[in-house]
């Protein structure tokens, strides 16, 4: 599986998101999520679904495939610790926090989240 654009791996987390994780979700609600239009969800459900990370039935929920469930926790995973790692020791506003997580979880290696996270359980109290 090769690399995904930023915007498919947004899709992927707001489908993780709004599913908790196992639980389908409706183009509807991805749509509201992101702030894009139903055919731009369906276009790139289309595209995550040819990729093997998600399935769905026409007019029915999409779902993440056990692939798109990974990728997709990965990348929330990445942004609660990009975020939390803002807030807490660069003391950024959460709502600017947010942004700039949801932008950097995408280019940001392993290693510097991996360095985020020891940082922070380092220097906690």
């Amino acid at each position: 599986m090769g690399k995904l654009t930023t915007s498919m791996e947004n899709y992927l987390e707001a489908i993780y998101e709004l599913s908790e994780g196992n639980s389908g979700v409706r183009v509807s609600d991805i749509s509201e999520r992101l702030g894009v239009t139903k055919p731009s969800v369906n276009s790139a459900i289309s595209t995550l679904a040819e990729k093997g990370l998600v399935t769905t039935e026409k007019y029915k929920k999409i779902y993440l495939t056990p692939t798109g469930f990974e990728r997709a926790k990965l990348t929330s995973k990445k942004h609660q610790i990009i975020q939390q790692f803002f807030i807490e020791v660069l003391k950024i506003d959460p709502d600017i926090a947010d942004q700039d997580a949801c932008s950097i979880e995408h280019v940001i290696s392993s290693d510097s989240i991996q360095a985020m996270q020891e940082y922070m359980q380092t220097n906690k109290g």
